[in-house]
């Protein structure tokens, strides 16, 4: 895989990049969709709701994590996921921010 030249970019814009790219893939996009429809969830639940083995959605859960879109609380053995309102609140902002400037263009 190539080296992304990021120099001259802003953090932000670097990091929107960067969420872009992990809810790019359809399992983590699903996983986001569940986890809005629930308060909290438990791996095990994804399991049962995705067609992925379970090490495979930890993994998308990592990087769903990574990127701060969704934090975790250890409770037992397992690991209760929600979507982290700040960051997906941030998110948000970002391109209504985008979509304002396009809608205030008056040209093409």
């Amino acid at each position: 895989m190539g080296i992304t030249k990021t120099i001259g970019f802003s953090e932000t814009i670097i990091e929107m990049a960067d969420i872009l790219k992990v809810l790019g893939h359809p399992a983590r996009l699903s996983i986001m969709e569940y986890l809005a429809k629930s308060p909290s969830c438990i791996c095990n639940d994804l399991v049962e709701e995705l067609p992925l083995a379970q090490p495979t959605i930890s993994r998308h859960l990592s990087e769903l994590k990574r990127v701060g879109l969704i934090q975790g609380e250890i409770s037992g053995k397992n690991i209760c996921y929600c979507i982290h309102p700040k960051k997906w609140t941030e998110v948000l902002l970002h391109f209504e921010m985008i979509t304002t400037s396009l809608v205030d263009k008056k040209q093409c």
